[in-house]
């Protein structure tokens, strides 16, 4: 067999820079929860680790979405290009749409799940009775970022939004903008932020609409936030093309701000598209429409958590949550029947029954950010109890007892 032509092999990849362990990219690489590649820039690989803890952000989502009265849809993730320019983003937003096709059969990658929500919308043709109609997608959007500023997870060029739309009267914008402004800081204290900011972001200089409509729609949003007493601060031009919007700043531990949530007024799409109700006195009239999100972008918010909390996540979200630990061999069969206790509990677990020492592998399962460990010897397999280790200690509990508090201390928020 002939040697293999050195020009045709694949190059071997630069060795990574030395991160700080608090940096998220350094927290995902020890959890094993993702990594990125050269021929994907900007875009995650997951693994299943990183897979579950996705997974548990998105559940976490849709239990507020349900809380809220949303229905989740789904939406095309190409689109052609003359509803970009109908919503403004050809004009406001091309630089940073990936495009394909030329002519007729030009079209773009979504970058935000907007229009196809009104598309939804114009094709139900609600009356006043059907309002507030609130629509929410998990919706992977793709934008075209500079390479310069890719940035593990916190800027990518592929992720998901959480992107969630009111359409509703111009009677009812106080209302839902102010529940959405009540509940959001208590979505939040269940990831561990207390400390929950609010800026309110105006016009920019390249938007679209007419300045009455910018005017009402600041006034608005601002009169919202003052009615409720939330301290705010404004940031001149920092508003989407479209309308102002409230951003909800967290901050970290080490006292870092991070921008996640929002909701942006928007007079603007609705006549851009022409999309009305009709009133209660058979008056055609232009909804007003919400533009609304919990994270922003689930893998950003989870590059903040993982800034936030290096390994060791809330319980909740702890992709494994407990590690069944059996000191020898002989112990397996009741290592494994607690590890079903847990399953059938809805507790994420694994049995580590490995050649290592105890001691060694209840280290690898604090490496691995599990928050409790189970060890069973011989002494608990006949007592019919486990010793459960965790960040407050070690104890020894009954196995019926253990479970239940194990599932209780995973559970997620309420």
């Amino acid at each position: 067999m002939p040697a293999p032509d050195p020009a045709l092999a694949a190059p071997a990849p630069a060795a990574p820079a030395a991160l700080d362990p608090d940096d998220h990219r350094a927290v995902a690489a020890r959890l094993d929860l993702l990594h990125f590649q050269d021929e994907a820039p900007g875009m995650v690989f997951w693994h299943p680790r990183g897979l579950t803890l996705y997974r548990a952000l998105e559940d976490a989502a849709r239990r507020q979405l349900a809380r809220g009265g949303y229905r989740e849809v789904r939406t095309p993730q190409l689109l052609r290009v003359p509803v970009w320019q109908q919503s403004g983003h050809w004009d406001h937003f091309q630089a940073h749409m990936f495009g394909c096709g030329a002519g007729g059969t030009a079209a773009a990658l979504k970058p935000v799940s907007c229009p196809g929500h009104i598309q939804l919308v114009r094709r139900a043709a609600p009356s006043w009775r059907d309002l507030p109609l609130r629509l929410a997608e998990m919706g992977l959007c793709h934008r075209d970022e500079p390479g310069g500023t890719l940035h593990g997870l916190m800027r990518l060029r592929q992720f998901t939004q959480d992107d969630g739309h009111v359409f509703c009267a111009d009677d009812q914008v106080a209302d839902e903008v102010a529940r959405f402004c009540r509940d959001l800081p208590g979505f939040y204290r269940g990831f561990g932020f207390a400390d929950v900011s609010v800026a309110l972001s105006t016009r920019p200089d390249d938007r679209a609409g007419d300045d009455a409509w910018w005017d009402r729609a600041e006034r608005e949003l601002e009169a919202v936030v003052r009615d409720l007493g939330v301290p705010y601060v404004i940031q001149p031009g920092a508003g989407a093309f479209y309308g102002p919007k409230l951003e909800f700043v967290l901050h970290d531990r080490r006292g870092r701000a991070w921008q996640c949530g929002t909701i942006q007024l928007d007079l603007v799409l609705p006549r851009r598209f022409d999309l009305r109700y009709v009133d209660a006195g058979g008056a055609r009239r232009h909804v007003v429409m919400l533009h609304r999100a919990l994270y922003g972008s689930i893998e950003r918010f989870l590059g903040v958590l993982l800034e936030h909390h290096g390994a060791a996540l809330p319980a909740w979200l702890a992709p494994e949550q407990v590690a069944v630990v059996p000191v020898a061999p002989a112990h397996g069969a009741a290592a494994a029947a607690v590890a079903e206790a847990l399953a059938a509990a809805g507790v994420r677990g694994r049995v580590d029954g490995g050649d290592a020492t105890v001691a060694r592998r209840i280290a690898r399962a604090h490496h691995d950010g599990v928050p409790v460990v189970a060890v069973i010897g011989a002494r608990e397999a006949a007592a019919g109890t486990v010793a459960l280790r965790d960040r407050d200690g070690r104890r020894v509990v009954a196995i019926a007892a253990a479970v239940a508090e194990v599932a209780a201390r995973c559970a997620p928020p309420a």
